[in-house]
């Protein structure tokens, strides 16, 4: 049968566009960097690279009009910031029964789901930005949902700080600063950086992005090790086949289920709302010393607002000297720029103050017009602690220290919290639901810290509650005999 004049021209289109020219100037697509190997069998790691999708804005797919049918140009980025992520979405999906009782957690919390969703709004288009540019795959821009529940403040037992849970040492590898007035893990534009090129070394290190993932979480080194133990025993080294703790193996199930909602939220009656697909923050890079509540108000914005876009900063004035920006709305760029070349008054109301020997908290707090919870709260000293740290900002006035707002709490630098097991018995009518309700946990946590456990009036159920630590003691001083 001869092919038609109608059916030639398609052909022919359809060469045309089957090899797209690369965008001039396009970051290298990790994506496309997948090494040969085996075809992986199902729920494997391995990445079939011709099958992922190009970046969403580099496709080039423009159909010419053809009796009456209209020009598809897939080159537009979509309004809703939700869409231009789900085109990115590259990664092998994950299927099991982890991923389906994850699913079935986040779907039925819809209203703890609009919490992180409502907190990512401030951040998320500059994270699918950074990823983009990368060439990385989408999904990885869900990965704060997972760390942090999008909560710059969300600091873990583990000393991890920040949207991207860095602990300590990891971040100073990656160049995160952390001093007494600023940690660069809570800083929005610093934190994603390192993550991003933390993520892509872990992926370049393995080849495979649900290993690069469960590295991220428990430690190339603790990965590494595992993929060896199995490997001399003779078994499969990919991540369905590793021996880690469960922290680590709910942890991809958790960003599938995430990816699942996201992907197609109806089925599971989750409504996301659009988000527009524009930047949120700009940043300002002409800094001088100044209180983080005037700051505030020259942007004529909520205090409140202004920290979650500068969780960095640890103390109630920012110095210039640790990190000469700051990150605003778009649009208060100029209204900031505007009224601080009108403040005629001075930019600063705190001062470093060195205490002297023999003063205590309170006596400080008195000299500078404060309260000691104010003193503390400013300083990031925890409510219970006496001791005197050897620098401490303070007002520089009485009237500055009367005028002082409480800040929101969450604004305080992180005490590290400390949990301890107590044991709760079982009253009649009591559930899993009511117990966790009391202790302020959840049940996933309740049957984790018992496991096998069945609730019947008078058992005792183990539960791990936060505790403040106190003060150690200081030793009395003993009386030698004259």
């Amino acid at each position: 049968m001869r092919a038609g004049p109608l059916a030639l021209v398609c052909a022919a289109l359809l060469l045309g566009c089957a090899a797209p020219a690369p965008a001039p100037d396009a970051a290298p697509d990790l994506r496309a960097r997948i090494p040969s190997r085996p075809p992986p069998a199902p729920g494997t790691a391995a990445i079939d690279a011709t099958r992922l999708p190009a970046p969403a804005l580099e496709r080039r797919e423009i159909v010419e009009p053809l009796r009456g049918v209209p020009t598809i140009d897939r080159t537009q980025s979509p309004d809703d910031l939700w869409e231009r992520l789900r085109r990115g979405f590259a990664m092998q999906d994950l299927d099991n029964a982890l991923v389906r009782e994850k699913t079935a957690y986040y779907a039925a919390r819809p209203e703890y789901l609009q919490r992180i969703v409502d907190r990512s709004r401030l951040y998320l288009y500059h994270i699918v930005e950074e990823i983009e540019r990368r060439g990385l795959p989408a999904e990885l821009a869900l990965l704060p949902m997972v760390e942090s529940a999008f909560n710059p403040m969300a600091y873990s037992r583990a000393h991890a700080s920040g949207l991207w849970q860095f602990i300590p040492g990891t971040g100073r590898r990656y160049e995160l600063a952390q001093n007494w007035w600023y940690d660069g893990r809570r800083d929005i534009v610093d934190s994603t950086n390192a993550a991003l090129e933390y993520l892509t070394a872990l992926y370049e290190m393995h080849g495979d992005w649900q290993l690069a993932l469960a590295s991220y979480n428990w430690g190339e080194g603790a990965v590494r090790r595992a993929m060896e133990r199995n490997r001399a025993a003779g078994l499969p080294a990919d991540y369905e086949n590793l021996r880690m703790p469960d922290e680590t193996r709910h942890y991809i199930p958790k960003l599938q289920a995430l990816k699942n909602i996201v992907r197609d939220p109806k089925p599971f009656g989750i409504t996301l709302d659009p988000i527009p697909n524009q930047p949120y923050f700009a940043t300002y890079e002409k800094l001088r010393d100044i209180d983080v509540q005037l700051a505030a108000r020259l942007a004529e914005m909520p205090v409140e607002e202004f920290i979650a876009l500068n969780p960095g900063f640890s103390r109630p004035i920012i110095r210039a000297s640790v990190t000469p920006r700051i990150v605003l709305p778009a649009e208060k760029v100029e209204v900031f720029q505007a009224n601080l070349e009108k403040h005629r008054k001075s930019l600063v109301s705190w001062k470093t103050y060195n205490p002297k020997k023999g003063e205590t908290l309170e006596s400080i707090a008195r000299k500078h017009g404060m309260t000691l919870a104010q003193l503390k709260e400013v300083n990031g000293i925890a409510a219970r602690s006496r001791a005197v740290p050897g620098l401490l900002v303070v007002p520089t006035s009485a009237a500055g220290a009367a005028a002082l707002r409480r800040l929101p709490i969450m604004y305080a630098p992180p005490i590290p919290i400390v949990y301890r097991r107590i044991w709760h018995t079982v009253k009649p009518g009591e559930t899993l639901a009511s117990i966790a309700r009391r202790y302020d946990v959840t049940t996933l946590d309740l049957r984790r810290w018992n496991p096998g456990a069945r609730v019947s009036a008078g058992q005792r159920v183990a539960v791990d509650v936060r505790s403040t630590p106190r003060p150690k003691a200081k030793p009395r001083p003993v009386r030698r005999p004259r």
